[in-house]
């Protein structure tokens, strides 16, 4: 596990996650230093982010940050967000949800509470899954919780590790089992995987490209895989 991830570190380098916005810009930047005042900024990222992608994440963050938008008390506030929030899709649904975090950051304080009593309070949130919650623990509080999205169960799949199909709750206890109980480590790898999924290991691989040549194994959504 650690191989791999070495492996795709030095072919990427450190990919700086998550972006956030520096003080008195609009646009969130990859490596930018991350404070406590981000942490909403993360929240909210996070659930603009399902079903899209992050590109159209940044160009709602960036109306947001346009209109100084990106605290609980405006959003809870804000008669036009969906409208704000529209280049990410499903504005009004998200426009809801985003509501819903503010509250909860308005009355809650996130470092207080160990991450399993914390999953479990994000996850009480409406529109809030295990991939938004493990986002927001990760990437906004530094808990160590490795993430799993479609990137992580295809790259992973087709190594020969688990079915794709495994279930989320899986597919984390196989991480958490095997690999050190590490923020800054889950962060990175999570992003690394996001960035081999994008260059080489596609829904259609380009395996003569592929960084892990020598890897993969047969097996599982594997066998269309030419690494080997």
């Amino acid at each position: 596990m650690l191989s791999i991830y070495h492996r795709l570190l030095s072919a990427y380098g450190s990919q700086g996650w998550w972006p956030v916005t520096p003080a008195g810009e609009e646009a969130p930047k990859y490596g930018a230093r991350r404070s406590p005042e981000h942490q909403f900024e993360i929240a909210v990222g996070a659930i603009l982010t399902q079903n899209t992608a992050w590109t159209n994440v940044e160009k709602a963050l960036i109306a947001l940050n346009r209109k100084q938008m990106l605290r609980p008390r405006r959003i809870l506030a804000a008669k036009n967000l969906p409208e704000l929030i529209r280049p990410a899709g499903y504005f009004n649904q998200k426009a809801a949800r985003l509501k819903t975090m503010a509250r909860f950051f308005l009355k809650t304080d996130l470092l207080l509470y160990d991450v399993a009593t914390l999953r479990q309070m994000l996850l009480a949130l409406n529109g809030v899954g295990p991939e938004t919650a493990d986002s927001i623990l990760l990437y906004a509080v530094d808990k160590p919780t490795f993430i799993i999205d479609a990137y992580t169960r295809r790259i992973f799949s087709r190594l020969g590790y688990l079915h794709e199909s495994a279930s989320y709750d899986e597919w984390q206890q196989f991480f958490h089992h095997n690999l050190p109980a590490d923020a800054a480590l889950f962060n990175e790898y999570h992003a690394l995987l996001v960035e081999h999924a994008k260059q080489s290991c596609r829904k259609k691989p380009l395996c003569e490209a592929c960084v892990l040549v020598g890897a993969c194994k047969t097996g599982g959504s594997s066998r269309h895989v030419t690494h080997e």
